[in-house]
C-alpha cells in the first residue's frame, strides 16, 4: 500500500506533466503513457480520492442547479 507521500508525489508528477503537455509520466522508475489530457485528469481525480481516503476524509462533490424565468 502506497504512503500518502507517495500518492502526493505521483499526483504532483501528473499535474506537472499535464501542465507541460507531455503525455508520459515517470515516477519510482516506472513510466506510464497517457492517450489524452482527459485520461490524465481522471488519473489525478483517482489519486485525489486515494489521498483523501488515506487521510480519513471524504471528497464531497456538489452540483447546484438554479433556474429563473427571467421575469
Amino acid at each position: 500500500m502506497p504512503t500518502i507521500a507517495d500518492l502526493i508525489d505521483r499526483r504532483e508528477a501528473l499535474s506537472s506533466q499535464r501542465a507541460s503537455g507531455v503525455a508520459r509520466v515517470s515516477y519510482d522508475g516506472k513510466s506510464v503513457d497517457y492517450r489524452s489530457v482527459a485520461e490524465i485528469d481522471r488519473a489525478i481525480e483517482a489519486l485525489d480520492r486515494e489521498i483523501a481516503a488515506a487521510e480519513g476524509r471524504r471528497i464531497v462533490r456538489q452540483l447546484r442547479v438554479t433556474t429563473a424565468k427571467g421575469l
